[in-house]
């Protein structure tokens, strides 16, 4: 089943000396359960088409459907209340609120839209499934690396959302923590069908998906299936 789907997607940066076709007609359609790697040169449009997908950005032309909504057609608010129930996302530089601890981090997107009783204990439940339980009431900066990813990952599932967008997630860590978090979004990937798409450079971790979107100049050119 047909969970995310593109429809032409263009996006052009226009500045005072210059024109960027960042996306140059893109269409695709993503499988709920799906896990997907996007890789690409710098500049070929991995985090520009994971940003539309996710609708933090607006393509300038073309349509994003999730679960079979037009993601475009909503208002910014409703945007909002969509994207937060629906869509995690995991970035390179985790995005972690300094003056807030771990568990305050991770219950930032329930705060704001949800009032469920059992938000808390569920927010921990998370952070000790990810080996966090000793960091709940450490801020970001007295934490590593790996851990502050793990903090973002939990923040990132807390809804429960279709889809989880991460966009180099593991391009600040060690190989032990690029394996520890990748074996992380695989296990949500199998455990609870969450549709994962990942931007990458890194071969190693784009294997851990069941197919590379391989793309160049705003374009995708290949569709590999990996064994």
């Amino acid at each position: 089943m047909v969970i995310l789907s593109a429809e032409n997607l263009i996006k052009i940066y226009e500045t005072p000396t210059d024109r960027v076709i960042a996306l140059n007609g893109i269409s695709l359609e993503i499988n709920k359960g799906d896990m997907v790697a996007v890789m690409g040169p710098s500049g070929s449009g991995k985090s520009t088409l994971l940003h539309i997908l996710g609708g933090i950005d607006k393509p300038t032309h073309g349509k994003v459907y999730l679960n079979g909504t037009d993601i475009n057609a909503l208002s910014d608010r409703e945007l909002a209340l969509f994207r937060n129930k629906n869509i995690g996302f995991v970035f390179q530089f985790h995005y972690l609120l300094p003056e807030f601890t771990s568990l305050e981090n991770v219950l930032i997107p329930v705060e704001i839209y949800h009032r469920s009783r059992n938000r808390k204990e569920k927010a921990i439940e998370i952070l000790e499934r990810l080996n966090l339980s000793h960091r709940l009431n450490h801020k970001p900066s007295e934490l590593s690396g790996g851990e502050q990813q793990r903090v973002a990952i939990a923040r990132a599932i807390i809804n429960a959302p279709s889809v989880v967008l991460a966009d180099e997630p593991t391009g600040n860590l060690d190989s032990k923590n690029t394996k520890n978090v990748m074996n992380i979004l695989k296990e949500l990937n199998e455990n609870n069908s969450t549709t994962v798409i990942i931007a990458t450079h890194d071969r190693s971790v784009a294997e851990y998906c069941r197919y590379i979107l391989h793309m160049e100049d705003g374009r995708i050119i290949d569709k590999e299936f990996l064994s």
